[in-house]
């Protein structure tokens, strides 16, 4: 299948490591830019609003990453599905996956705004939002469902033009929508007095100029990827081969957030310095993580249109190459900020017990988070291969009840901030162990299959080397 754009990078033929670095650079600079452009929203609200204010946007948090991860999760699926009818030069199964992808972005989104207004209250309560805080909330988290169904627009849009290739674009888009955000809720919030619904309205407006981009980016294709909206619709087998990669590492995300929350429970129970450095150090995380995150991606994308187009061994030398670069970006970039750890936390607040606490988690946490960018590179290998199931039971079961476990059963033993990070760390190890090992079967059976299909061929041993 030819390109259809200029922008697209084809990742079945030609030198490979250079088009897994021009892939995966503008994703990672995109991932860091939007982390820095949240960022900046708080500062403004926490310098021109109320500190009320701030608290809503924060109490918000973990329930709109439980909203949103399930459908973040299921857009891999899409990824997934789309590079391989690309890579299997299927014209009419990519067609039939780009619009089924985005009719399940708009109607995913519908569902989850009906929802997100109906519950705010309930949810919120629940969570035991101090009274004080708790309209603002609301409001917060009601404006906000509104917006669902845009953010999911722009994120399947991204994830189709990820799986034809293109990076730059998206990279671009997501810049312009940035300083659009940050603009207007500065104007909102300092001249406006708007308040968080000023900061609500500002990423409104800057996600529908981010989806109108994508929209004319994907409209204006030359190939079989090309964006038709009288088309978007579903599709019976692109939906389904959609879930069957998808829906695994979406209920993956919406659980993690659920252990999330348990971890920090018991960080609460450290008292509120601890609270304050955990909270700077895991911003500073943030940054780490969507750097490595990244490669997470280029996997999905590389992995699955060379498995669709056949080329098993171009397959494992986009993975390894994945792998390393990922390894080597979580360490250069953790290691870098962990080394100026201590004026970087005196930013977000000078107090030295503070400060304390929060280079206490970044020496667990962003020293070995190498780690946990091996660990999600191998799943996005396995969901490139279509093996989607697997990596979330593991990951469930590795991550989310082994740290809700260690919490219940071995912080009690010795109940220090040491004690539970740890937690981390020894779960990257056991998830990193157990993929590896499917990951390597997986592959090992692909290239048995492989010659045993080729006339005049013997069974040869897989090595895992590119």
């Amino acid at each position: 299948m030819a390109l259809g754009s200029k922008y697209q990078i084809d990742m079945c033929h030609g030198p490979l490591f250079g088009k897994v670095l021009l892939f995966s650079v503008p994703l990672m600079v995109s991932n860091i830019m939007q982390v820095l452009f949240n960022a900046v929203d708080l500062v403004i609200i926490g310098r021109f609003a109320s500190s009320n204010s701030l608290a809503a946007v924060g109490a918000c948090g973990s329930l709109t990453a439980l909203f949103l991860n399930f459908f973040f999760g299921l857009s891999a699926g899409a990824n997934v599905v789309v590079a391989r009818c690309i890579g299997a030069r299927q014209k009419k199964a990519t067609s039939h996956a780009v619009h089924t992808a985005m009719a399940v972005a708009f109607w995913g989104g519908i569902v989850l705004a009906a929802a997100g207004v109906f519950i705010a209250r309930t949810a919120l309560e629940i969570m035991e939002t101090p009274p004080e805080v708790l309209p603002k909330a609301v409001l917060y988290m009601r404006l906000f469902a509104l917006s669902v169904p845009l953010i999911l627009l722009y994120n399947y849009g991204s994830a189709v033009m990820r799986a034809t290739g293109d990076t730059r674009r998206p990279l671009v888009f997501m810049l312009i929508a940035g300083v659009i955000k940050v603009l207007l809720t500065f104007v909102l919030v300092r001249f406006g007095g708007m308040d968080v619904a000023g900061l609500v309205l500002a990423s409104i407006i800057a996600n529908s100029v981010a989806v109108f981009l994508i929209f004319r980016a994907l409209s204006g294709a030359r190939d079989a990827s090309r964006l038709l909206v009288r088309k978007i619709g579903f599709t019976r087998g692109s939906l389904r081969d959609i879930l069957k990669i998808g829906f695994p590492a979406g209920i993956q995300g919406s659980l993690f957030g659920l252990s999330n929350v348990v971890i920090q429970s018991a960080i609460n129970s450290f008292g509120p310095a601890a609270m304050a450095g955990s909270a700077a150090a895991g911003s500073l995380e943030g940054i780490v993580y969507v750097g490595f995150n990244a490669y997470y991606y280029s996997t999905i994308s590389f992995v699955g249109q060379n498995y669709g187009a056949g080329k098993y061994k171009r397959l494992l030398r986009s993975f390894f190459y994945t792998l390393t670069l990922a390894v080597a970006t979580a360490a250069v970039l953790g290691w870098s900020i962990y080394l100026v750890g201590e004026p970087l936390l005196r930013c977000y607040n000078p107090e030295r017990e503070v400060i304390g606490w929060g280079l206490l988690r970044m020496r667990y946490l962003i020293l070995p988070y190498l780690l946990c960018a091996a660990m999600e590179v191998l799943s996005g290998g396995l969901r490139g291969l279509g093996h989607s199931f697997k990596p979330m039971i593991v990951t469930l079961l590795g991550v989310c009840v082994f740290r809700v476990a260690w919490v219940w059963w071995i912080l009690p033993l010795d109940r220090t901030m040491n004690t539970l990070l740890l937690s981390y760390t020894v779960s990257w190890i056991l998830v990193l162990t157990v993929n590896g090992g499917i990951f390597y079967f997986v592959v090992h059976r692909l290239f048995r299959q492989k010659a045993h299909a080729a006339p005049g061929s013997s069974p040869r041993h897989l090595t895992l080397r590119p």
